[in-house]
């Protein structure tokens, strides 16, 4: 089933979100507002109809955003997700759902489908993930602090600290001391594979591959990220499967750093991201400026080292 949903975003930058009623599949959940695409009509069509009949208002400019591809015991959906910033009319109940609007910073998750908290974070997360050079050693500690703090004052709102040359206990130290500027710029931090660390700090975690394969739930609370390192649609899925906010997907392109791994190239990105439940960025021989491309290719953005700190 195919099915189309609308992330309607105010001037204030808020979203809104239509409880399920009562009877329906996943009754008393909240979703983002759309309908089943017809055969033989037009997605965009499709949203403006739904649009109109639920909320009463038309649809007037929107975006593609994310495809989220659903799979419950008694049915199979694709969710067909698109940003809606224009349309005209105050959007009310038209068929006794009940309706809010929330900032997406506020949208607890654990009200959302399963398959619309995917589609919150498409809305949450940015379209670019910086992560640390992994050759910086621990002697470098005053001059990365200062370089991921400029990061941070410029707008980052996402970084991987990615120390392998680090003992653990630094790695914590150094999250410790940029945490105040973080939160005061609404920036996460994520550890590399360090589950642990995460919890006892209370930011984020990037999940290596080989991680995946032995979790069988999400390793911390929905308020904490969780991205998931993948390079096949099995460790994509896998990422689904337990709960992960994102995962990035390498390597688009060749790099200096393993020159023996077979890039994917963009159009298989592509694929394997259309057959993904959740928000996927480009990494591995990427840069800030493929942005655009990521996006065309079903990307949330691109991830990478080198290019992002120049």
């Amino acid at each position: 089933m195919h099915v189309m949903a609308g992330v309607m975003i105010d001037v204030e930058g808020r979203v809104l979100l239509a409880q399920r009623p009562a009877g329906k599949h996943l009754a008393g959940m909240w979703e983002f507002p759309g309908g089943k695409l017809e055969p033989g009509e037009e997605p965009l069509a499709a949203l403006a109809r739904e649009l109109h009949e639920e909320l009463g208002v038309t649809l007037q400019r929107a975006e593609p955003l994310i495809r989220v591809p659903c799979h419950y015991v008694d049915r199979e959906l694709l969710l067909d997700t698109w940003r809606v910033d224009q349309w005209e009319g105050t959007p009310q109940s038209r068929e006794g759902q009940a309706l809010q609007w929330l900032s997406p910073d506020q949208v607890d998750p654990a009200i959302l489908t399963l398959a619309d908290r995917a589609i919150l974070q498409a809305i949450r997360l940015p379209a670019r993930y910086p992560i640390t050079p992994s050759d910086i050693f621990p002697d470098q500690r005053g001059s990365l602090f200062g370089r991921i703090g400029r990061a941070i004052e410029r707008g980052e709102s996402m970084l991987q600290l990615r120390l392998p040359l680090w003992p653990r206990e630094l790695v914590h130290e150094l999250a410790m001391a940029l945490l105040p500027l973080a939160r005061r710029h609404g920036t996460q931090l994520l550890l590399n594979g360090d589950i642990d660390g995460a919890r006892a700090l209370g930011i984020g975690v990037q999940l290596k591959s080989n991680q995946l394969s032995v979790l069988s739930d999400r390793p911390l609370s929905l308020q904490q990220v969780v991205g998931a390192s993948c390079h096949d649609a099995m460790q994509l899925k896998q990422a689904s499967h337990i709960g992960a906010d994102f995962a990035t997907l390498s390597p688009v392109a060749a790099t200096p750093g393993h020159p023996q791994t077979p890039p994917l190239g963009w159009p298989r990105f592509q694929l394997l991201v259309e057959a993904a439940a959740l928000p996927v960025y480009a990494l591995g021989g990427t840069a800030p400026l493929q942005i655009t491309l990521a996006r065309q290719h079903g990307g949330q953005g691109v991830a990478g080292i080198r290019e992002f700190w120049q």
